[in-house]
């Protein structure tokens, strides 16, 4: 199971520092928010990289609340002063975070944690039953 995490963790870095890529994150996130100011957290090396993205995310949300709903609604996307951890270090331990955003709002009390170690952790679970099945079929 760690091998296939990390093979997958190694091809997911280069994924992250695709603008299309973060915009969709950033998306998604609102789409979970529905709020009218969203906080972004990045780490500080994808600062421009995300900076990059906001418009675009702001402009595709509104078209997707508008497709979905017929409403009207826009959201104010800024960037936290805060960062999050930077990428893992080879012999270096304590926090760390491949990329992607994590979204709060109403003072941080509410919060969409869509970096790419939380997707990967949750994909790896959510496959755990389909890769056991396959290392130990049943026949």
């Amino acid at each position: 199971m760690h091998k296939i995490e990390n093979d997958a963790r190694a091809k997911l870095v280069s994924e992250a520092q695709a603008p299309a890529f973060v915009t969709k994150l950033i998306v998604q996130g609102l789409l979970m928010l529905l709020e009218d100011t969203v906080t972004v957290k990045c780490r500080k090396a994808d600062t421009e990289l995300v900076k990059g993205c906001l418009a675009g995310a702001q402009a595709e949300y509104s078209k997707l609340i508008k497709a979905e709903t017929g409403a009207d609604k826009t959201c104010t996307l800024t960037i936290d002063s805060e960062s999050l951890p930077p990428a893992p270090a080879t012999g270096k331990d304590g926090p760390s975070c491949l990329g992607g955003v994590l979204l709060h709002c109403q003072g941080g009390k509410i919060s969409i944690d869509n970096t790419v170690d939380v997707r990967l952790r949750l994909v790896m679970e959510q496959a755990k039953p389909a890769i056991r099945s396959l290392l130990f079929p049943s026949n």
